[in-house]
Order: structure tokens, then C-alpha cells, then sequence
């Protein structure tokens, strides 16, 4: 999940330049007695060792027997000293006697953020349990119950759920200066969740294994990077990759006074919001609403002043595609951003629409401040349930017993995550150069409709860039209803299952 940071707090330090002193001038009050030097940082306990427990699921009529492992891999750096713990959670299907467990195919699952652990897709989209989330109407103070998944990935493939540092469970070993350096910057995270991915290959004896990597949100953005890492330097070769509402492309935003591709961008995704709200988003209203984006509305943009029936065209179009009040898209130019709308949309209820889900709703407590001063309505609600429901699953179901916090979401480590150059490059060029580098690799990328934190119509734009290398079907985008989060809705959860068991059965 690529979620928005809370206000940053600036610290200010105050340097005092030395004065020179001559023999006569007064003498310096005795200096304080010295503060009692800080004691030492003390190591954290050891973790448990892995916990297992065995579980079944019936999935289309068919029992799974299956074992969920809470489990750890230590890092340790050049010298041998342990600099962090990764706790991840895997689901692995019981292989019968003289069976091998490597001849099934295994995914490797990421969230966001960053500062987000795996409980999304774990316990949302692909694990064999789940808990309610993410809808309109959902409440934090629902009860957290886990039931059976019916969308679970798990009857084509185990799956390893990684909780990067900072997140879940996981923790830095290390001092605050030397955590920032080896985990909380774009490059430093691929390399050691990397090898986490290779240590439990190694660990778990399934080097052998078809192997595959979810990543969701920012985790779309490490997807590609740890796919060409681990193929170009680690020896690790993944079969596929699948890309979930992807923050894979963040250029896109460039230049919003001269290029019409951000407002391209989120466009479909309002307009989407506006359909699903009327019963009429379907397949084919949206492949129309791209049509008119790629075509139209691009050239009436960058037509500006010079032709201004242009602009009242694309006006009253832009107006009647996303039922908003015409003086507010008149005064838009036609060019929707994002905070706005989402306090238009809804303003006649007095509510708020969700960056992730524009039609995930909550009641805005400052209407009349001329800027969202809360929360997003969805992620606000979702930190409860999931928190509560991973835990319990954690500590009371398979065992895995500590008293350290679970941070489901961390804004500490979105904080303090390094946003230089090498982030906003984004992992475009990785994913070229995966695909280019395997010619049997494939990829999904998927998104949902309602999504304006990583609106599909990146995604489509992007891959329409890029070159055909071999079969044009090896990457594919595909969109289904919902927002950020679509996999919290049955149909689109079906979808997704849909086509990437379909993916990974060409392979």
C-alpha cells in the first residue's frame, strides 16, 4: 500500500560558535558536573523458534491440508553480525508420503508503503484466511473473525508472506542511523528482501520450485527490482510476477502544467467511481472512457488557450463523464486533482472519499477547513481489524508467542524512508530489463477501477511503451471493480485468482 504520511515534524538544532577569551577577560562559571553517560542499547531477545500448526480449507469442493509456519530469517552483515530479524508467515500444502515438496510452485508476497507488512494480501486478497475489510460500511469495530478464503491462491501455489523491516513483527538489530541506511532506502530494501526470498529457498529446500513474487502497491514497485536483482545477481530466476495496484511508474506525475498524462492518469478512475456509483461501470463503459482519454482529451489539453473550444468541449465532456458540479470542473480546467475531488465528491453528505477507493467513504470533521485536516476514510479503518486478526492468528493460532508490537502500518518507517532520485525513478526499467533478460517470464498487473493512489491508467500507458519482446501477452494489464483494494470485493477477488492461476499454469 502506497499511503499518504502524516504531517512531518522538523527538528531544529542550534549550533553555538566558540568565543576567544583573553588572559583578563572573566572567568567561565565552573562547568556543570558531566551527565551521566546513556547506558548502552541493549540487545533485544531472541525470537521464538518457528511455529507450525496444521489447517485445512475446502476450496471449489476440494479439502487442502496445509501447515502455516511463523517463521524468521536473521540478516547479518559483511562481518557476520545480526543487523535485523524478517518475520514471514508461510502456507504450504502437505505433500503426501515420498512426495516432493519442491514440484509445487511457491509466491513470494510484498505490501507497501512503505512501512506496510504482508496482512493485506494476507489476510485481503491471496492466504487462506481473511478478515473483512476495506469496503464502505466496514467499521474498525467489527469483529476481527478470520474465515476460510475463497479466492486463496493456495490451491496452485504455497505462499510465503514477508513482513520487511520495521513492519509486522520484523525489526531492525541496529542504531536508528544504521537502520535508515540498510533498510529504509529504495535500493538497500530490495537487496536484503531479496535475501530473505533466497535464504528461505535455501532454508525450506524448494531452490527447485517454480517461483513467483506479489507485490502490492509500493510493493509494485519493488516487484520488478527484486525480480531483476534476484535474476541478475542472486542466480534466483522468478517464473512470473504479479503486480497489484502497482506504484510502478511515479515520472508519470511530471509536469502537470505542461502534460496532459497526469490528469490522463486519474481521470478513468474518477469517471469509474462515477459509473460504479450509477450501476453502469462495466468492461466496455471503460474501454469507451480510456478510448476518449488516450484520444480527445489529450489533444484538447495541450491545445490550452490557443483553441478555447477545445477546452469547453473537453469541459462539459470531462463534466458529464463524472457527474461533478460543472462550475467546479469549469474552474478545474478540466484537470481534476486528486484532494479536491475528493472532498467534492461527497461534500453534499458532509463525507470524504478514500484516495484508495474513492467510494470508501467516512464523515469529514472539518468541512469548512480549506484542506482535508483527517485521515484517509480507508485506511483509518483498517488498521483495527487487520491488526487484531494477525495477531490473534499469529500468537493464538499457530503459536508464535512475544510481546513486541505488530505494526500493521508504520508511519515511523514512511518517515523516514529515503525520496531521493533513485525512488523516483521508479522500476520501469527494471521490468524492461527482467523481461527482456527471460523470455519465459511473465507478468500481471492489476488493478482496480476506483484506485487514485495508483490509478490503472498508469499502468496502461506505461506497457503501451513498452517494446514487444516475443509474445505481447507476457505482460498484461487487467482492471476489474473496486479501488486500491479490489480484492476485498468477491467478484474481483474471483478475477484476480482467474488470471493469475492462469498464468502460472502456462508456465
Amino acid at each position: 500500500m502506497n499511503f499518504r504520511p502524516a504531517l512531518l515534524l522538523s527538528t531544529v538544532l542550534f549550533a553555538f560558535p566558540a568565543i576567544a577569551q583573553s588572559d583578563d577577560a572573566p572567568k567561565a562559571p565552573p562547568a556543570a558536573p558531566a551527565a551521566a553517560p546513556k547506558p548502552a542499547a541493549t540487545t533485544p531477545a531472541p525470537f521464538p523458534a518457528d511455529a507450525h500448526v496444521a489447517q485445512t480449507i475446502d476450496v471449489n469442493g476440494k479439502t487442502l491440508h496445509y501447515t502455516a509456519t511463523v517463521g524468521t530469517i536473521t540478516l547479518h552483515n559483511r562481518d557476520g553480525k545480526a543487523t535485523g530479524d524478517v518475520l514471514y508467515t508461510a502456507y504450504t500444502l502437505d505433500v503426501p508420503k515420498g512426495g516432493d515438496a519442491a514440484a509445487r510452485p511457491v509466491t513470494f508476497a510484498l505490501n507497501g508503503g512503505p512501512g506496510a507488512s504482508s496482512v493485506y494480501l494476507n489476510l485481503g486478497a491471496i492466504g487462506p484466511k481473511r478478515v473483512n475489510f476495506g469496503n464502505e460500511g466496514d467499521s474498525p469495530s467489527d469483529p476481527a473473525t478470520l474465515h476460510d478464503n475463497p479466492g486463496t491462491w493456495l490451491d496452485f501455489t504455497d505462499l510465503v508472506f514477508i513482513d520487511p523491516i520495521g513492519t509486522g513483527f520484523s525489526r531492525s538489530l541496529v542504531d536508528e542511523a544504521e537502520t535508515r541506511k540498510l533498510f529504509f532506502a529504495p535500493t538497500p530494501d530490495i537487496q536484503y528482501l531479496s535475501m530473505v526470498i533466497y535464504d528461505w529457498l535455501v532454508k525450506s529446500d524448494r531452490l527447485m520450485s517454480k517461483k513467483y513474487l506479489v507485490g502490492e502497491s509500493y510493493g509494485g514497485y519493488r516487484g520488478p527490482r527484486i525480480t531483476h536483482y534476484l535474476q541478475s545477481q542472486l542466480g534466483v530466476a522468478m517464473n512470473g510476477v504479479v503486480l497489484v495496484s502497482p506504484y510502478l511508474n511515479p515520472g508519470l506525475d511530471d509536469y502537470p502544467e505542461l502534460s496532459p498524462i497526469p490528469w490522463m492518469v486519474t481521470l478513468p478512475s474518477i469517471t469509474a467511481a462515477n459509473l460504479e456509483r450509477q450501476g453502469k461501470l462495466t468492461p466496455e463503459a471503460m474501454a469507451e472512457v480510456i478510448a476518449y482519454t488516450r484520444s480527445e482529451y489529450a489533444s484538447d489539453i495541450l491545445k490550452g488557450r490557443s483553441d478555447q473550444a477545445a477546452t469547453d468541449r473537453m469541459v462539459k465532456r470531462v463534466t458529464e463523464m463524472t457527474g461533478l458540479d460543472p462550475t467546479f470542473v469549469k474552474y478545474s480546467g478540466g484537470r481534476l486533482e486528486t484532494g479536491a475531488y475528493l472532498r467534492e465528491v461527497h461534500r453534499s453528505e458532509g463525507k470524504l472519499g478514500s484516495v484508495y477507493d474513492s467510494n470508501v467513504t467516512s464523515f469529514d470533521p472539518f468541512p469548512y477547513a480549506p484542506e482535508q485536516r483527517s485521515g484517509d476514510p480507508l485506511l483509518e479503518s483498517i488498521i483495527a481489524p487487520t491488526t487484531t486478526a494477525m495477531v490473534d492468528f499469529i500468537t493464538h493460532v499457530v503459536g508464535w508467542k512475544t510481546d513486541a508490537r505488530y505494526n500493521a502500518l508504520s508511519y515511523d518507517v514512511n518517515r523516514q524512508w529515503d525520496r531521493g532520485e533513485d525512488l523516483r525513478r521508479g522500476a520501469v526499467q527494471d521490468l524492461r530489463s527482467a523481461v527482456a533478460a527471460d523470455p519465459k517470464l511473465r507478468v500481471v498487473i492489476a488493478h482496480g477501477w476506483n484506485d487514485l493512489s495508483c490509478p490503472f491508467m498508469g499502468s496502461v500507458l506505461t506497457v503501451d511503451q513498452m517494446p514487444v519482446m516475443g509474445d505481447a501477452n507476457r505482460v498484461q494489464v487487467h482492471e476489474y471493480p473496486g479501488g486500491h483494494m479490489f480484492y476485498s470485493r468477491a467478484s474481483s477477488q474471483a478475477g484476480l485468482h482467474k488470471d493469475v492461476a492462469e498464468m502460472v499454469s502456462k508456465h
